[in-house]
């Protein structure tokens, strides 16, 4: 009897999950449609019918995670008018940890490729980045409009954040290698996510928002 044909949906994501761990080991360039097709164990026409080929792949693969990526930030600047701000750019800092954890390699690859002057790189740029960071912006205004956050250059401060959140990621082998670390474990997504907490209320927070909120106050807010 013949094996049943998968589903087109489920036949799409396997050649996606596939493509990803062959960019990771093999590169982007070293990587040829028969390699994704056999590791997907389908015809290299799928390729051809769900991505229109490897650039459509790759393309693919900076929607996926940098849609996901987004709606970290997006989720979390819709709360900025009833939440402080630091909290929501916590959360957003924590969520953004958890996916990339829980999508490893597709994080890693699509952060090693950005490194790269290309023009779907640039597309990416001019679309993707230009509206994170008009998202971080509006955590930093509302921030400084509840006299949370100090005045502080905005720019470096999310060059900073960004750095620290892709480097594990970009760079898990040395994590794995050296200090036996692994990004896509929650152990570390947890702890590596409270220092980061602790970063941002050194570097972020005034001297009235760093003051815990006595127990009676607390006690009265609560519903």
């Amino acid at each position: 009897m013949a094996k049943p044909a998968a589903a087109p949906g489920i036949t799409k994501e396997n050649i996606l999950l596939s493509a990803v761990s062959l960019f990771n080991t093999k590169g982007y360039d070293g990587t040829s449609v028969r390699d994704i097709a056999k590791k997907a164990s389908v015809n290299a026409a799928n390729i051809s019918y769900h991505f229109h080929g490897k650039q459509g792949l790759l393309e693919s693969c900076f929607t996926r995670f940098f849609e996901a990526y987004l709606e970290c930030l997006e989720a979390e600047a819709d709360k900025l008018e009833f939440t402080p701000a630091d909290e929501c750019l916590k959360r957003a800092v924590f969520n953004i940890l958890q996916y990339q954890s829980e999508n490893h390699l597709l994080s890693r690859f699509v952060l090693r490729e950005m490194s790269i002057d290309s023009q779907i790189v640039r597309e990416i740029i001019s679309s993707y980045l230009m509206k994170e960071r008009y998202l971080f912006k509006r955590f930093f205004e509302r921030g400084e409009e509840q006299n949370r956050f100090t005045s502080m250059p905005v720019s470096m401060f999310i060059i900073q954040l960004k750095s620290m959140l892709s480097i594990p990621f970009l760079n898990s082998q040395y994590l794995r290698e050296v200090w036996h670390v692994f990004p896509q474990e929650q152990f570390f997504v947890d702890r590596y996510y409270a220092s980061l907490e602790q970063w941002i209320d050194q570097c972020l927070l005034t001297r009235q928002a760093a003051i815990p909120q006595p127990l009676h106050t607390i006690m009265r807010s609560l519903p």
